[in-house]
């Protein structure tokens, strides 16, 4: 049976991962100084107050209740996943490696681009003050499991997991592109300033989500159609997936 330790690179890159624990209280020490996505400023004048006589700048407007909703949800579900990708790939690596030392700098090209995205979501949940899913260590465990037992079933079946989760993770970034794209054309339309924090979280989104879809890219590249039984193992994950991300949305 392959080991679950973790190779030197996964162990040095994963310490800066914070616990459950440790999130919350990085959490509650950046909520202090955190603003909500479009808000200017407690106490800061308004852009049309700052020089008399100049034009009137675009205001920026709060959130509303619905959009507000979204997000929560949104970012919930994003660190969640990113937590599960980067313990999938910690586990497949060791039997991986050991089959296939050629695919070791794939697998931690690989790992290292989650790590970041889980980077990410940390900083955002921390600056607009939302909790991480309730179910955050069953998805640790879950992520493990699966991480390791496609990893010792083989190259191909490691492969057509992580083809499989990026097509619903895919799915998923672009529907949050869609709608926050649609956020800021309404508020264009409406002659609101759009504002950085909305232009930033729309190219991160964007940004992770071609990485994920390069990782797919890179699973079909490595013959994850080759696993067997291809239909049920990837049918499986992907059913797994979208409950996850159905439940994380909701806990």
């Amino acid at each position: 049976m392959a080991s679950l330790t973790r190779p030197s690179h996964l162990q040095s890159a994963t310490k800066a991962r914070l616990s459950p624990r440790a999130f919350q209280l990085h959490a509650r020490q950046s909520f202090s100084t955190s603003h909500s996505l479009y808000a200017s400023p407690p106490g800061e004048p308004e852009p049309e107050a700052i020089q008399g006589g100049t034009p009137k700048a675009k205001r920026s407007k709060p959130l509303t209740k619905v959009q507000q909703e979204f997000l929560d949800k949104a970012l919930r579900v994003n660190h969640a996943g990113e937590l599960a990708a980067t313990l999938i790939y910690t586990a497949q690596t060791p039997p991986i490696a050991k089959a296939h030392p050629h695919l070791r700098p794939l697998m931690k090209h690989m790992y290292d681009q989650e790590a970041g995205h889980f980077k990410t979501f940390n900083h955002l949940l921390a600056r607009h003050r939302i909790r991480p899913t309730a179910m955050y260590p069953v998805w640790q465990a879950a992520a493990t499991v699966l991480g390791w037992g496609t990893g010792v079933m083989g190259r191909e079946a490691a492969m057509a997991c992580t083809e499989a989760v990026e097509t619903e993770i895919g799915d998923h970034y672009n529907e949050q592109v869609r709608v926050f794209l649609q956020w800021v054309q309404e508020m264009e339309d409406r002659g609101e300033e759009v504002g950085e924090e909305l232009t930033s979280l729309v190219k991160d989104v964007k940004r992770i989500r071609d990485e994920e879809l390069e990782h797919l890219d890179h699973a079909v590249e490595n013959d994850a159609k080759e696993a067997n039984p291809y239909e049920l193992l990837t049918g499986v994950i992907r059913a797994g997936c979208r409950g996850a991300i159905w439940i994380t949305e909701k806990v």
